[in-house]
């Protein structure tokens, strides 16, 4: 896979592939509608080092196997919309980024020119585990991209200098970040890989994270909910990489536990959104732990397509996830007289009043990519009240979430590929409110055992509806 022709080779094929791949659905410009993306891919520019050189010399291909346009090429026919090259290394990898991977994005943009590829990287966050920095598309993005690696990732240096690797160098990347006129986007993923058991956290903390956030909330915006490696399953190993503690229904235990820290998040009145990721480096067929980008996971960002959107949805949590292509649109709407919001909005009330939720998904019928035909067979609404900030940064629980209702075909209307349930309540304190659903019949998602078949195990969550009342 380092054959240097592969990018021409691609370039000269794309178009020959994507005419009529039933996997990928024309989008119209100018209208917001749901796109799926993966912000969290690597190509060959994740490298490996000869390990008896110093400084060390970067192996292409040595992490991560596939060409840039490969990597979309495949995203592309998984149905995705948009990507972000996320590539990640060691020492001097800034220069492999700024040498060799762009120029491959901009060939990649040229193969497939219907596909928004963002350039992004994986950072080796100080003081933190990994995270996408997602570039906003400007003339100058991989100026600001070599900027952000070469001076803050923390295995940049040659030697090593633990002085990158703190918590404070990576508020000081994001100060940075927040200060350029087109901010990037840092999502967290696998925030809980590291973790050791239930609320036993490893490398990404709630404090540390909660730091990000207010350091720049407009940058630091959320964490991967269901983490790539997700076909690691398939050859018996755990979901998603998370070997001593496992996720839940294919989800990081900071997303999936109810009332726990995303909660405890969205319990402050953060903007703390959650999204899904591939983390593809080396595809299951060929005896790895990966899917291709949108084979089994897709973030639906509700956007025009266009670069500056997308980035925008994201930014304000106009975002639900799925695995399994379980539901392809959701929509929740809370009203209350002429008022209204939508998933990352706000409905303000000037008092305590009705709230009338209204939830459609579309449950596509139709094979997804492992020839199934998944069913929704429920969908829980999921309420939570909001409160002060809190005093304790390291604070993971919001106890006032709970399920206030589960939704099953006995009790939702159907049209075709479209469910909608709804539900009316009291709103007379702040809260927010968020969307849940599954294939399977546990009512809550339970641990991932080793070797579980994803397939099998299919969710997808929205991102929250907040309400305000004065």
């Amino acid at each position: 896979m380092q054959n240097s022709n592969i990018p021409s080779l691609l370039l000269l094929t794309a178009n020959t592939l994507l005419v009529g791949c039933a996997g990928t659905m024309p989008v119209a410009d100018g209208e917001r509608q749901w796109l799926a993306g993966d912000h969290h891919i690597h190509s060959r520019y994740s490298v490996g080092y000869e390990p008896d050189t110093s400084p060390p010399v970067p192996i292409i291909g040595g992490d991560a196997i596939y060409p840039i346009p490969m990597n979309n090429l495949m995203g592309h026919l998984y149905g995705l919309s948009w990507a972000v090259a996320t590539d990640h290394g060691g020492p001097n990898h800034s220069k492999v980024n700024y040498e060799q991977a762009y120029p491959e994005l901009l060939l990649s943009r040229e193969a497939i020119p219907d596909m928004l590829q963002f350039y992004g990287m994986e950072l080796n966050t100080p003081g933190a585990d990994h995270s996408t920095v997602m570039i906003a598309h400007t003339h100058d993005e991989r100026e600001h991209l070599h900027e952000i690696e070469s001076t803050y990732d923390s295995r940049e240096a040659w030697p090593l200098d633990p002085g990158r690797n703190t918590e404070a160098r990576m508020l000081e990347a994001l100060q940075l970040m927040d200060g350029f006129e087109a901010k990037p986007i840092v999502i967290a993923n696998h925030p809980s890989r590291s973790a050791r058991d239930l609320r036993v956290y490893g490398l990404d903390e709630p404090a540390e994270l909660r730091g990000w956030n207010d350091t720049a909330p407009e940058v630091a915006v959320g964490m991967a909910g269901a983490p790539g490696h997700q076909a690691a399953g398939l050859i018996g190993a755990p979901r998603g990489g998370y070997g001593a503690y496992p996720t839940h229904g294919g989800f990081d235990q900071m997303t999936a536990i109810v009332g726990g820290f995303w909660d405890s998040m969205l319990g402050e009145g953060r903007h703390w959104w959650i999204t899904a990721n591939s983390d593809s480096h080396i595809h299951v067929s060929e005896g790895r732990v990966d899917f291709w980008p949108g084979e089994y996971s897709k973030t639906y960002v509700y956007a025009e397509k266009s670069y500056e959107d997308i980035m925008d949805g994201l930014r304000s949590g106009r975002v639900f996830v799925t695995t399994g292509d379980l539901v392809s649109e959701m929509h929740v709407e809370a009203s209350a007289g002429n008022a209204s919001a939508t998933i990352g909005g706000e409905l303000q009330l000037a008092g305590p009043q009705e709230v009338t939720v209204d939830i459609t998904v579309k449950d596509p019928d139709g094979p997804n990519h492992h020839d199934d035909n998944p069913a929704v067979s429920r969908i829980d609404l999921i309420v939570g009240e909001i409160h002060d900030t809190v005093a304790d940064k390291s604070v993971d629980t919001n106890p006032t979430t709970h399920v206030a209702r589960r939704f099953t075909a006995s009790n939702w209307t159907r049209r075709g590929e479209f469910i909608n349930v709804s539900h009316t309540f009291l709103a007379d304190k702040p809260m927010y409110l968020r969307v849940r659903g599954t294939s399977t019949r546990e009512l809550e998602p339970v641990q991932d055992p080793s070797g579980e078949d994803p397939w099998q195990d299919l969710w997808f969550y929205s991102n929250p509806v907040f309400i305000s009342v004065e």
